[in-house]
């Protein structure tokens, strides 16, 4: 695909996930909205800054932190099922990273770096964000767990976020990309953060992620001091390799 028929390709892409978080048909419409691997100005998107022009299509507040992706430093083979996607190129001057999108303001925005080891070529991080509404708060997190660690890796980097989210002092919730690729690591990312007080209404081994012919449970939404009424899966939607999760809360109830 030339880069034209990219960028025209990458385009209609973010107008379809545009209209599916506006239209109330395959979710309800949304209110905050968290990416991953969100990226900015690359090839590999056709120059398209995703968050930016999805945030501006949804006339949303957005932020977006950068992974910092190094220069000329190739990928290493790893598993098969992480590595047919394509990779930015190795001196492309754009960046992807996780990005927050909200209809009402964001506060305190922090970059979280996590510890890194499997993968130099990907620096792995997570974002928070305060939302009000009213005279509420919910302080939200939003991560992209390292799929090459092992599991103790994926829970050092779990545990960097949660001892964050701990020192806030209003309800909240820890989302996104775990990469929980294995039911293992399912069980344990589960345990670990329910063992924090956090709890999540999704049932383990929900697909949410799809590649190689293989469907596996990659999302989560974990939430404290917040109640979830309901929650879903955007299936099928096709903008991505993964299926939106969504969930609706109430926050200011006891």
């Amino acid at each position: 695909m030339s880069l034209n028929g990219r960028s025209e390709h990458v385009g209609n892409l973010i107008s379809d996930a545009a209209r599916a978080f506006t239209e109330n048909k395959l979710l309800p419409r949304v209110d905050v909205l968290a990416l991953q691997e969100a990226d900015m100005c690359t090839l590999r998107t056709g120059g398209h800054h995703v968050a930016k022009e999805l945030a501006e299509q949804l006339e949303m507040h957005w932020s977006h932190a950068p992974a910092g992706i190094p220069r000329g430093i190739p990928p290493v083979k790893r598993q098969w099922w992480l590595d047919f996607e394509e990779p930015i190129a190795l001196h492309d001057e754009g960046d992807t990273g996780v990005a927050l999108l909200s209809r009402f303001p964001l506060t305190d925005v922090t970059r979280i770096d996590l510890p890194w080891h499997e993968c130099p070529w990907r620096p792995r991080l997570a974002m928070a964000a305060t939302i009000s509404v009213g005279s509420n708060q919910i302080r939200i997190f939003n991560a992209h767990v390292d799929p090459h660690a092992a599991i103790d890796g994926q829970l050092a980097q779990l545990e960097v976020i949660a001892a964050q989210a701990e020192a806030a002092t209003v309800p909240t919730i820890i989302l996104g990309d775990f990469n929980t690729l294995s039911k293992q690591k399912c069980i344990d990312t589960r345990a670990f953060l329910e063992s924090r007080g956090y709890t999540t209404p999704i049932p383990t081994g929900t697909a949410t992620w799809r590649g190689g012919g293989l469907r596996m449970h990659a999302d989560w939404i974990f939430s404290r001091g917040v109640k979830i009424e309901r929650w879903g899966v955007a299936r099928p939607l096709n903008v991505s390799d993964h299926w939106p999760i969504w969930a609706e809360i109430v926050i200011g109830q006891d």
